[in-house]
């Protein structure tokens, strides 16, 4: 559970970009795996968020989702780590490999590691 105050929240939904300004419209929207960004006492702060939900109204937005992760909380050995696991099983010819299951897995871990080393281009 995380909580912060923010004049802007800019989010990657599956319709493309937003940012959500304070009044904005209530709003409910599917997130991808990507970059959240908001403006924290004057500051940009970045998070890896895995997906989710994201509900708006009322000038409070509640994100639901397996993971949302600061950039300085990333561990980078872990997200390599992740990385590397999730490619050594979709290499496998094995067909009790979840596919689905490596794939969000290698999406995740590859987005923690960009996030990380801040080679998202806005």
């Amino acid at each position: 559970y995380k909580e912060f105050d923010t004049t802007i929240l800019n989010v990657v939904t599956i319709d493309g970009q937003r940012g959500i300004l304070p009044n904005h419209v209530p709003l409910v929207t599917m997130l991808q795996v990507d970059k959240l960004t908001s403006v924290e006492q004057g500051v940009r702060v970045e998070y890896a968020v895995a997906g989710g939900l994201l509900y708006y109204e009322n000038n409070v937005a509640k994100i639901l989702c397996d993971s949302i992760e600061a950039k300085d909380e990333i561990d980078e050995a872990r997200a390599i780590a992740a990385r590397d696991r999730a490619l050594d099983y979709l290499k496998k010819k094995d067909e009790s490999i979840d596919l689905k299951r490596a794939e969000f897995a290698l999406k995740k871990a590859i987005n923690r590691l960009r996030i990380k080393k801040g080679i998202y281009n806005d």
